[in-house]
């Protein structure tokens, strides 16, 4: 039996986590380094501090923007979208 138990979409691609995981966890295990796009410039950042201090790895859960990747628990389901500033 594997020890990846749920699934969720990051940008409509299905990814796949083990439970208990962060958001964060599942998406860098899966090669997903940019998690979020500067308001200007569109520069992407990730999973900085993994504690949910720094905010760079804000991304769009099931429609709410400004999430914390790092310190969200993942849900069979969950539909993740990178997060382009302040808006989805």
């Amino acid at each position: 039996m594997s020890q990846f138990d749920i699934q969720f979409t990051f940008n409509g691609e299905t990814i796949s986590a083990i439970s208990g995981q962060s958001v964060g966890a599942a998406l860098l295990a899966a090669k997903q380094r940019t998690l979020r796009k500067t308001r200007f410039n569109q520069k992407g950042r990730g999973v900085f501090c993994g504690i949910g201090v720094c905010f760079d790895c804000l991304v769009v859960i099931d429609g709410a923007s400004n999430q914390r990747a790092c310190i969200t628990e993942v849900i069979s389901g969950m539909k993740v979208q990178t997060q382009v500033g302040t808006n989805a």
